[in-house]
């Protein structure tokens, strides 16, 4: 018998894309491949499926997923088993004579799974019985073991978990080949779910259009999605529905087909909030009303029977709010103690037998921080802020009876803004938090609120995945994972485009949500940032495009839903916001063509919004109609508006008669110039250009020079725009430049009126040292994983997470459990190299995602230095407020700034010292003067190569 191999979760996700030769993957056990090897079990062979066994005796739900596989397999290869088609048996141990039998002979060795939770082993065993040569055999542990075994095998095999959630196709095999010997899989977070939530008007009115209502029927495909994708646990849709209520057949066919039902974090004892609604009586208070309220949460225990649930306890306040201020802990643990009381009284068993679960949400924590505290058996559930920052977490190496686990965000309603459009998650990010749940022991219970379900199927399934198996994804491979996620869904041959269009669009919807961004976000007159933001997006608009142009027609639905549909829209809301802000802005500087221009534009662009999502309404004959109804656009505060609301224009009175007059702007300076101006410097090793934009003050096209009497200074004319606007793009010739800082005037002249614009330029005698980023006019901008060396120490070693973060990735340090570090020598730190314009004081801010202090502290802390200099402690939350937590989710991004003193010119080593762990640097800025503002900053500085 060949030996056992576990075999990674991320293994098995690469391996079911069958994207690299088959022979290399034969070695894998139990790996499906499409070209036999030796002794290799033939899953499909010449369009023919192997035929799916089951006992009847085994549980309905395994036989559902079993039954599954069979269809499964028929789809691939077009066709069904024949008589005589090699055998698949799959089963529960203890439920399967079949599997049993194959236990007992010593053929199927099942030591690895027996009495595991949700595990299985899948395995070619040959002579199984008389007149079988060979099978595949599939036993569970459990029901869900089994359930796991079946639907991993078919997504290996090709069929993609979400081939009914996004219109997957399933591709077709002639043949599919399951490799000798075994593998097996087992959880390493118990509760695996997803919270369906915040689901109006998008979900409830697609299921209303598509199911009548939010019935069994449809919660049979948010089983089976939960099932496939190996999670086992849902919270159910809440938003004035109750899934116990409303349809009486939904729960029990959630245990029959192994999914585990819950309440949210505010609707205790297995009752839906709204069921108060509708049959509580009298207020929702304990103090004042605990005998109804008690009869209430009876009716939920008894009403849940013997159905398997994690039972939530504690109490918040009615509407999922706070209980009234300064309530006492001594409350809520009377609270609690009153529910397990009737838990154990209805189920007749001791109230630790029964699965509960207390969420430290929101003030929840703060009577835990208080001492509150609850048997401990019951699951400690801490929470994230609700934007993806997790909170809390027990120490390490704490350990209860009733574990810990950890309650997340991809949706939100609330502040500072609602999000709830489209997908703004980085895996990466999802990555970087749960690794520190799973670091620090929280692993009974991983659950992630999604909203409307889609359009969250990447970070669904990367939350799921991650759960299952958290050390099958290390950072090295986090990079491969949407790819293989690409693969899964659409073949490997767009496998890479599409992967950089989930990943590209996901990070630049992170930077700010949909639902924050304004006519204010994105600076018009500083680092050309509207521009870079317009031409990221335009990027993945152009590579959106080629792609569905050059994929198969059955996989279009899929690519509009999963790419093609959010790239577009986003790039819509980013361009409609940006024409907003230029409209106000030309208006504010007498551009009133342009102004025009920009107000066409944004009603132009308005309507696109509304075209798109008319597209998406129609896709797959209209099967997703009312799945984008989320309103996005016109927010004036942290809710929703009713409906899209555009965007307030101008459109100033144009002047009576033709002025023949020109106006000029410059970069750096909203304000339009009046007679002279200067522009930002051009520095040797600065941005290599600056821009002057000439207009008409009213909507005739004027004609205009521009000249100057430096030799070595260059005035571009670019194409004018159709109203007449003409930008001049002015650049040096750094080969014949003078050296030091000098100043060059560009005369601008129209036919009644002239300007003079001042061209500031510093070409210095200095040589950079190599390898240092040169600060230029006063500025250096670095992102953080561009250091010239990453100095472990103490156990401790720094790790780059790519593409996490708003501009490239992020750095941070491992273990996440190690203690606190003492900056200085031996410590770990990160070193940057900068060669200064000069000797002086230098602002250095540095910038890290806005993690928090999840060990219960007052903030995160790093240190700083320059060279040998004593290193500088810094907190990099010093500011607790709420207003402060808002602008640091709200920018995705946490700021500080610190002094420092810069010895002399030349090169100095800047370096960060890890004190605290979990914080992710991102970047790094230097600064003489205030910096112009800009919501990114300005664009990293030029590095000298070392050779």
């Amino acid at each position: 018998m060949a030996p056992y191999r576990a075999i990674s979760a991320l293994a098995l996700a690469t391996a079911l894309t069958l994207a690299t030769p088959a022979l290399a993957r034969a070695a894998e056990p139990a790996a499906v491949t499409l070209s036999p090897s030796a002794d290799a079990f033939p899953l499909i062979a010449g369009g023919k499926p192997a035929r799916v066994e089951y006992d009847q005796t085994d549980f309905p739900g395994a036989i559902r997923a079993i039954q599954g596989l069979r269809d499964d397999l028929a789809a691939l290869s077009g066709a069904t088993p024949a008589k005589d088609a090699p055998v698949v048996i799959v089963g529960t141990i203890g439920q399967s004579a079949a599997i049993d039998a194959l236990v007992a002979s010593g053929k199927l060795d099942v030591s690895k799974v027996k009495g595991q939770w949700e595990a299985f082993v899948q395995q070619v065993v040959e002579n199984p019985r008389p007149g079988v040569a060979r099978a595949l055999v599939i036993a569970g542990s459990d029901k869900r073991g089994t359930i796991f075994g079946a639907y991993d095998l078919s997504e290996r095999a090709g069929v993609s978990p979400w081939t009914w959630w996004a219109d997957v196709p399933v591709p077709k095999r002639t043949n599919a080949f399951v490799a000798p010997g075994a593998s097996v899989q087992k959880p390493s977070v118990k509760y695996r779910g997803i919270f369906l939530n915040d689901e109006e008007p998008a979900l409830g009115g697609w299921a209303r259009a598509k199911f009548g209502e939010i019935n069994h029927a449809f919660y049979e495909r948010v089983f089976e999605l939960i099932l496939r994708l190996k999670g086992d646990f849902l919270w159910p849709a809440m938003w004035g529905k109750s899934i116990y209520d409303d349809d009486p057949l939904t729960a029990s066919l959630a245990d029959e087909m192994g999914v585990v039902l819950g309440t949210s974090h505010h609707e205790p004892m297995n009752r839906a909030h709204v069921e108060w609604e509708r049959y509580g009586q009298g207020p929702w208070d304990y103090n004042k009303n605990p005998e109804k309220l008690r009869q209430f949460w009876r009716e939920g225990v008894t009403r849940m029977g013997a159905k398997e649930s994690l039972v939530t306890v504690g109490m918040r306040g009615d509407g999922d709010e706070p209980m009234s201020e300064g309530t006492a802990t001594k409350l809520l643990e009377t609270i609690v103690a009153d529910q397990r009381k009737i838990i154990g009284e209805v189920t007749g068993k001791p109230a630790s037998e029964t699965p509960q679960v207390w969420a430290l949400y929101k003030e929840v924590q703060d009577y835990y921080d208080a001492g509150m505290r609850v048997p401990d058996d019951v699951t400690l559930l801490f929470a994230d802020d609700n934007w993806g920052d997790i909170r809390r977490l027990p120490e390490p190496g704490k350990t209860r009876p009733g574990g810990y686990g950890v309650y997340y965000h991809f949706d939100y309603v609330g502040g500072p803004r609602n999000y709830k459009w489209l997908n703004t998650n980085q895996i990466e990010r999802t990555w970087e938090q749960m690794k520190l749940a799973a670091d620090y022991g929280a692993d009974r219970l991983w659950i992630v609120n999604v909203g409307d379900l889609k359009p969250m199927e990447l970070p669904i399934e990367f939350f799921l995945d991650y759960a299952w198996n958290p050390a099958a994804i290390p950072v090295e491979k986090l990079p491969a994972y949407t790819k293989g996620w690409a693969t899964q869904q659409f073949g490997p041959e767009n496998a890479a485009e599409i992967a950089a269009l989930l990943d590209g669009y996901a990070k630049l919807n992170s930077r700010r949500k949909p639902e924050l961004l304004s006519p204010e976000t994105f600076s018009l007159t500083n680092f050309r940032e509207a521009e870079r933001v317009e031409a990221e997006w335009t990027g993945l608009e152009r590579r959106a495009d080629a792609v569905r142009a050059a994929i198969p027609k059955d996989q279009d639905s899929a690519f509009f839903q999963l790419a093609w549909f959010p790239v577009k829209a986003s790039a819509n809301l980013n361009r409609l916001y940006i024409a907003a802000a230029r409209n106000r802005l030309y208006a504010r500087q007498g551009r009133i063509g342009a102004a025009y221009a920009q107000a066409d534009l944004v009603e132009a662009l308005f309507k696109r919004d509304a075209e798109l999502t008319a597209q998406h309404d129609a896709i797959n004959g209209g099967k997703w109609l009312h799945m984008m109804d989320q309103t996005h656009i016109g927010y004036s505060n942290w809710q929703q508006p009713d409906r899209d609301i555009i965007p307030t224009v101008e459109r100033p009175s144009p002047p009576r008669a033709p002025t023949n007059q020109i106006g000029v702007a410059v970069e750096g300076q909203d304000a339009p110039v009046k007679d002279a101006a200067e522009l930002p410097v051009l520095h040797r090793y600065g941005p290599q250009s600056r821009w002057i934009d000439v207009f008409d003050v009213g909507f005739s096209q004027t004609s205009f020079s521009a000249s100057t009497d430096s030799p070595w200074l260059r005035v571009a004319q670019g194409q004018p725009a159709a109203n007449g606007d003409t930008r001049l793009e002015v650049s040096v010739d750094w080969s014949k430049a003078p050296r030091g800082a000098h100043r060059a005037p560009i005369t601008i002249k129209g036919p009644q009126n002239l300007f003079t614009v001042m061209a500031v330029i510093d070409n210095p005698d200095r040589k950079p040292a190599k390898g240092a980023f040169v600060e230029a006019g006063g500025l250096t901008a670095i992102e953080a994983e561009h250091h010239a060396a990453a100095t472990g120490g103490r156990g401790v070693v720094w790790k780059t997470i790519p593409n996490l973060g708003r501009t490239l990735s992020g750095v941070t340090s491992y273990p996440s459990t190690a203690p606190s570090s003492s900056p200085g020598p031996g410590g770990p730190s990160l070193d940057y190299l900068v060669d200064f314009e000069a000797a002086g004081p230098v602002d250095l801010t540095v910038l890290v995602a806005p993690t928090l202090d999840f060990r219960g502290g007052q903030g995160l802390a790093y240190a700083v230095s320059i060279d040998d200099a004593a290193p500088v402690v810094v907190n990099s939350q010093p500011d607790l407020s709420n207003k402060a937590w808002d602008k640091a989710v709200a920018d995705n991004i946490r700021a500080t700034t610190t002094r420092l003193s810069v010895p002399s010119a030349g090169r100095h080593r800047v370096r960060l010292w890890r004190v605290d762990p979990g914080l992710v640097f991102e970047r790094l800025v230097l600064s003489r003067r205030p910096v112009p503002a800009s919501y990114l900053g300005p664009p990293e500085s030029v590095r000298v190569p070392l050779k």
